[in-house]
């Protein structure tokens, strides 16, 4: 018979296993996005507003590396810890760092325990709080973060007449329609 330690264990671990599938399953469209990405379209953007591909494509290959943030500190505060992006300029590049990241991300999941999950995380700017929660609902919401601005990409693309391709089934390109 299962102990309530070996259960909560197990229901834990069941946790960060879906954890590490999920973001197994959506790195693989995050890399068919990221891939696709002419090199002279970095500089793009569909409005004055937006990021331009560049920008917003090296955020969607830096969002792993929030899981091991979440994990390894108990916040983050935008006024003491300014935003620094990586500079990239080529789609190999880009390709490159979005698998660092992932695997540091992915790395630093499977050595999670109950305990990494359940504490507060917080998201500031100085003295306003953007976002309370616990890290295992922080991960959660990078993950919706990387899903979001890979759809913000995948308009870009779009825009700039490139077949997409299928996230969680074929795309109207995949089909050869015009849906």
């Amino acid at each position: 018979m299962e102990t309530i330690q070996q259960s909560k264990t197990k229901t834990t671990n069941d946790v960060i296993q879906q954890l590490i599938k999920e973001l197994e399953q959506e790195s693989k469209t995050t890399r068919k996005m990221l891939s696709i990405i002419p090199a002279d379209k970095f500089d793009w953007k569909p409005h004055p507003k937006s990021m331009d591909i560049q920008k917003l494509a090296t955020h969607i290959a830096e969002l792993p590396e929030w899981i091991s943030m979440t994990l390894n500190t108990s916040g983050l505060d935008f006024a003491t810890t300014p935003y620094s992006p990586v500079k990239i300029g080529n789609t190999t590049d880009l390709l490159t760092y979005f698998e660092k990241t992932l695997a540091e991300g992915k790395a630093r999941l499977e050595k999670a325990k109950d305990a990494d999950l359940s504490p507060d995380w917080t998201l500031r700017n100085g003295e306003q709080i953007l976002n309370k929660s616990s890290k295992a609902e922080v991960i959660r919401m990078v993950y919706c973060q990387i899903v979001h601005h890979r759809a913000q990409l995948g308009v870009y693309l779009r825009l700039l007449n490139i077949p997409i391709p299928g996230s969680y089934g074929p795309s109207a390109d995949d089909m050869g329609t015009g849906m």
